[in-house]
């Protein structure tokens, strides 16, 4: 008798269960990849990722703890070959570049057809990369322009993420809570914040992520 192939074995980091179970059941009818197993907050996917032998990690970017960007950089120190492709509902504008920096293999929206979706797991799998076509001809124009970067490029992965939270209408009470972080850590990013960019009021600051796409 042939051989079958070996399953691949995706988790998936996502504190959101309906995630899981959706790509759980779009795996279902592919016979190599299945999802077998979710981890909810970045602490538990870098312990999953220690004690467990994973194909690949499809990671959202803001989760319980440990940002997206964070638990990415540990997992290139720690399993640098680790396939990792990024799966979250904020838009290519926001985050996809710094994740693609970080060591990401590919950065896909939660809006996304299934079938792309899956696409994009086995490009990864493959070692590929996957990016859309927009990202694509974006990857394209920063390398071949070389220009300094806007101002909130000078920014830490979790003061980026802070900017992101703030212009989106959220206060500083809400983001500590969805961050697990304390008032006063995310208000001293705030402060790093405003500082770096030389502005002195949440308005500002919401103003300049929408001048420049960083929110919708």
């Amino acid at each position: 008798m042939p051989s079958m192939k070996a399953i691949r074995k995706v988790l998936v980091a996502d504190d959101h269960d309906v995630v899981w179970m959706g790509l759980k059941q779009l795996l279902s009818e592919e016979p190599d990849i299945a999802v077998q197993g979710g981890a909810t907050t970045g602490h538990e996917v870098l312990e999953r990722a220690r004690k467990e032998r994973w194909d690949l990690v499809v990671l959202d970017i803001t989760l319980p703890g440990l940002s997206g960007v964070e638990i990415l950089k540990e997992l290139r120190k720690t399993h640098p070959a680790l396939p990792v492709l990024v799966f979250t509902m904020h838009p290519e504008d926001q985050y996809a570049l710094r994740m693609l920096r970080a060591g990401a293999n590919g950065y896909i929206t939660k809006g996304s057809m299934g079938k792309e979706i899956v696409r994009a797991m086995k490009i990864v799998l493959g070692g590929g990369t996957y990016v859309s076509s927009t990202l694509k001809r974006k990857l394209t124009l920063e390398r071949v322009r070389k220009i300094q970067g806007p101002p909130h490029a000078g920014l830490s992965d979790r003061e980026h993420q802070v900017l992101i939270m703030i212009a989106s209408g959220k206060t500083v009470g809400e983001i500590a809570e969805e961050l697990a972080l304390s008032v006063k850590t995310v208000s001293t990013y705030r402060a790093r914040i405003l500082e770096k960019m030389n502005m002195r009021t949440n308005a500002e600051l919401t103003h300049y992520a929408l001048k420049n796409r960083l929110v919708d």
